[in-house]
C-alpha cells in the first residue's frame, strides 16, 4: 500500500504545500497535478464539485504520485464517509468549532475500532496502489484528518480542538475568521484580533504535535508563513491561477477604440 507522503511528512515535523481545486475537470486536475505539489484539495463545500467529478480527480491526483484531499460541505460521517470511499486520502473539515465536532470527524474518518466509519468500496484500495484487505488494515494509519479553524469560538477552543487524538493537521480559512470577527473577508490583514488568532493557533497546534496551516494568494504570502512555523500550507487555487495568468495577458494588450474598464475587462479575483 502506498504511503500517505504527506501525513507521513507532517508527521516528521516537515511542511507540505498544495493548492485548491475549484474546477470540476479532470483535464486541469492533470495538469495541475504534474506541477510537483505535495497535496491538492477537491473543494466540495463552497465548488460546483459533485461527488462523481471528485472521484475522477481523486484518480488523477493520486496517479500523479500527489495527495488528493477532500474539503467536505460539512462535518457529516455520510460526507466524510463518500469521499473516503471515493478515493480521497483524507479531508479537511470546515468550521470546527468544538472538541465534539473534532471528534466526530476523527471517528467518522476511522474503522472500528477507533471510530465508526463503515467498510465498502473499491476506489479507495485503488488510489492507493492497494488490494481493500490491505486498504482496511491499514486505512486509519494513513487517512490525514484537517479541521478548519474559521471562527473566535474555534480559536477559543484551540486546545480542546487540537488534543484530540486522530487531529493531524488544523487549517485556517482566513476569509472565514475575519468575517466571523465582523471584519471584511480577505487573505491578509493586521487586525490586532486576527494577527492574535493566527498566534494562538499555531502556538497550540505545535503544543500538541499537529501541523498548523493557512490558506495565501500568493508566493510571498507562503514563503512567509512558512517561516513563521506554519507547516501546512496552501496557495492560491486553479481558477486563480487561470483568471490570473489570463489577467496579465490581458493587461497588456493595446487595443484600438478600447477604453479602460470597456468590454472585455475581467474580474479581480
Amino acid at each position: 500500500m502506498n504511503p500517505n507522503r504527506t501525513k507521513a511528512r507532517l508527521k516528521a515535523g516537515g511542511a507540505v504545500v498544495g493548492a485548491w481545486l475549484a474546477v470540476p475537470s479532470i483535464v486541469s486536475t492533470r495538469f495541475l497535478a504534474s506541477l510537483g505539489w505535495d497535496y491538492l484539495t477537491v473543494d466540495m463545500e463552497h465548488q460546483p464539485i459533485d461527488i462523481e467529478s471528485a472521484s475522477a480527480m481523486f484518480g488523477a491526483i493520486a496517479a500523479a504520485g500527489v495527495t488528493p484531499l477532500a474539503r467536505i460541505p460539512w462535518n457529516t460521517a455520510e460526507n466524510i464517509k463518500r469521499v473516503l470511499d471515493c478515493g480521497a486520502h483524507g479531508i479537511v473539515v470546515p468550521m470546527v468549532n468544538t472538541r465534539e465536532e473534532a471528534e466526530l470527524a476523527v471517528a467518522a474518518a476511522k474503522y472500528p475500532p477507533q471510530g465508526f466509519r463503515s467498510v465498502g468500496g473499491s476506489l479507495h484500495a485503488m488510489n492507493f496502489g492497494a488490494d481493500p484487505a490491505t486498504y482496511y488494515a491499514r486505512a486509519n494509519d494513513e487517512i490525514l484528518v484537517v479541521v478548519q479553524a474559521e471562527s473566535p469560538q474555534g480559536v477559543a477552543n484551540a486546545d480542546a480542538i487540537l488534543s484530540v487524538p486522530g487531529v493531524d493537521a488544523v487549517f485556517i480559512g482566513p476569509n472565514d475568521l475575519l468575517a466571523q470577527m465582523g471584519h471584511t473577508p480577505r487573505m491578509e490583514s493586521p487586525e490586532p484580533e486576527f494577527v492574535a488568532a493566527l498566534e494562538t493557533i499555531r502556538t497550540t497546534a505545535d503544543r500538541y504535535g499537529v501541523a498548523a496551516g493557512i490558506h495565501t494568494a500568493n508566493f510571498e504570502q507562503c514563503n512567509r508563513r512558512l517561516r513563521e512555523g506554519f507547516r501546512f500550507m496552501a496557495l492560491a487555487s486553479d481558477a486563480r491561477f487561470l483568471v490570473a495568468g489570463a489577467q496579465a495577458e490581458l493587461s497588456k494588450l493595446e487595443i484600438p477604440g478600447r477604453e479602460a474598464g470597456g468590454p472585455g475587462e475581467v474580474l479581480r479575483y
